[in-house]
């Protein structure tokens, strides 16, 4: 899901989980890995003075860290009212339908398969659960299905994993698209300079108080990815796995199969474009 490296976003400091914004408190599921991080970032939002929560990718399928995020939310006097997903891979969506029988909640998601209860979600949408007010923001790419959330009243953004709070996203070929994902980085970047987003809330890793300067990081980063795996295919590295190991030599190698499938989408976009 993610390569090593930092990045560029002002990442706030001290233990990930906790209050984030007035709105906004994630709680950290138990699931670290080379892929996942510090874990998966569950959260729990919600209006200050009202007694009803979002929460936002339950996690894993992990009946201690599910309860741990009801409690939590009880803790600071609310009931969890509905549940959404960013995209479907189990570290954010295994634990959904369990947690739906703890909560007798809804799960929305884009995907059909994954939802509970009849309604979607998709570009438009505005969830308005105990007075709160989240806009859906279509972000495909890393999955097809992925979506962010946007908090205007804390001037931040959900992203699952479009955008993490340490390292950078692998395009998950075949679902994720490298196109897309460009297309979903320039609609954050939008929202960070129309809008005044300034927090990104990720999926993985701390809190970035830098949106603008996470997004364009990003954006440049594939920019520069792109144009060294064009390179090696004209120096005759052909096979995706030729690829990363040209392009990705400096990236921990148990990370290689990962960044594998992110060779196969920047193939396929420079195919499509007519670049190699």
């Amino acid at each position: 899901m993610t390569n090593a490296a930092s990045l560029p976003g002002q990442p706030r400091g001290g233990v990930i989980g906790g209050p984030a914004t007035d709105r906004a408190v994630c709680v950290l599921a138990p699931n670290p890995s080379a892929m996942t991080l510090d874990g998966t970032n569950t959260w729990i939002v919600a209006e200050p003075d009202s007694d009803l929560a979002v929460v936002i990718d339950p996690g894993p399928l992990d009946d201690s860290h599910l309860e741990n995020v009801i409690a939590t939310a009880e803790r600071a006097g609310k009931r969890i009212g509905l549940t959404l997903l960013t995209h479907g891979h189990p570290d954010h969506a295994e634990g959904a339908a369990r947690f739906a029988e703890l909560t007798r909640t809804r799960v929305r998601a884009l995907d059909p398969e994954l939802r509970l209860g009849d309604e979607g979600l998709g570009q438009g949408d505005v969830i308005t659960t105990g007075g709160l007010e989240l806009r859906v923001v279509p972000t495909p790419g890393h999955t097809a299905d992925s979506l962010s959330f946007h908090l205007p009243a804390d001037a931040a953004v959900l992203t699952g994993d479009t955008v993490l709070g340490r390292g950078t996203t692998v395009v998950a070929h075949p679902d994720g698209r490298l196109g897309d994902y460009l297309d979903s980085l320039r609609r954050l970047r939008s929202l960070t300079v129309d809008d005044g987003v300034g927090t990104v809330l990720p999926g993985h890793g701390p809190v970035l108080n830098d949106a603008r300067g996470a997004v364009e990081y990003y954006l440049a980063h594939r920019a520069n990815r792109l144009a060294q795996v064009e390179t090696a295919v004209e120096s005759g590295h052909r096979a995706p796995s030729e690829v990363v190991a040209h392009v990705y030599a400096d990236v921990d190698r148990s990370l290689w199969p990962a960044a594998e499938l992110s060779v196969r989408a920047q193939l396929d976009y420079l195919r499509e474009h007519g670049l190699i």
